[in-house]
């Protein structure tokens, strides 16, 4: 019987890593080929004959996206988004989720302010009402119009209100008898408690931030003020022919060697990877985070 047992186990785990397995590689695959195209020739892309591996490998793509000031510029206005932005989220989330987490004795318009923010999950004014109120509040064309709309993130808010609520009470009640106000208790105690929880949120936050690239090309008039994912979004490797005209041979020589489907594969891998880079030190927390926050007793 032990031996059947053991056997049937064998087949479940793998038949488990398997499909684990297959998983990876079908999430794997569109990424790679991606790094493939971007490194390939432009007519091999064309021509759709790049799969995994680069074909007459170049790096033009790549030397067309970064030989450009105004990439930089995009790229450090990003940055600061990502900055501004998390920084924000961050208190306003643990604020609002810190109350939230009371129940109606200790917060009296608790349940008011939870189905305002609720509402505000399934319902908007549309996108003419949100344009409108930014340029009345004079946004227009600054880092605060990219920031001050996402401020507060609902989801994120309920995610971590959830996990605080599943902190021992015991904890709250023995603070206040020794005389702790809500900013102590706040501060002292549920910030370092809930570190997975707010690390996944904070990832959610960046990654929402640095993705963003339509705000910026509505509440921007001035390509000297689009976010990265923005500028991106409004490069174009076609060449006029009056701009043919103007180019020394060098320079038609290294815009003809890209194509848009090389070009595009490069803007994706280029843009990906500070979220790669900042993954690793968060990714521990994540899931811990994510199961902690998502049940209530």
């Amino acid at each position: 019987m032990v031996g059947q047992n053991s056997v049937r186990n064998r087949i479940i785990d793998g038949s488990i890593l398997a499909v684990l397995f297959l998983i990876t590689i079908a999430c794997l695959i569109p990424l790679l080929h991606t790094v493939a195209v971007s490194f390939s020739d432009k007519t091999a892309a064309d021509a759709g004959r790049v799969f995994l591996t680069p074909i007459k490998a170049t790096t033009a793509s790549y030397a067309k996206v970064l030989d450009d000031g105004q990439f930089f510029q995009a790229f450090l206005i990003s940055v600061q988004r990502v900055l501004l932005g998390g920084l924000l989220n961050f208190v306003l989330t643990v604020m609002m989720a810190f109350a939230l987490s009371k129940d109606a004795k200790q917060f009296p318009m608790r349940n008011v302010y939870m189905w305002f923010l609720v509402f505000t999950m399934l319902f908007s004014g549309g996108i003419v009402p949100w344009f409108m109120t930014i340029k009345y509040y004079g946004l227009l064309d600054s880092i605060w119009a990219l920031v001050l709309p996402h401020a507060v993130q609902v989801f994120n808010v309920i995610l971590l209100m959830n996990f605080f609520r599943n902190l021992p009470k015991e904890l709250n009640e023995a603070a206040e008898m020794d005389g702790a106000g809500p900013w102590y208790v706040m501060v002292r105690l549920y910030i370092p408690l809930s570190l997975p929880s707010i690390a996944t949120v904070t990832l959610f936050s960046i990654v929402f931030h640095w993705n963003s690239f339509f705000d910026g090309l509505v509440l921007m008039s001035k390509q000297d003020h689009y976010p990265l994912q923005t500028y991106i979004q409004t490069l174009v490797t076609q060449i006029s022919a009056q701009a043919m005209t103007s180019m020394s041979p060098e320079e038609l020589a290294a815009a003809m060697a890209v194509s848009n489907r090389t070009f595009n594969a490069a803007k994706i891998i280029v843009s990906m990877i500070p979220i790669l880079l900042i993954y690793p030190f968060i990714q521990r927390f994540f899931i811990h985070g994510i199961t902690l926050g998502s049940v209530k007793e």
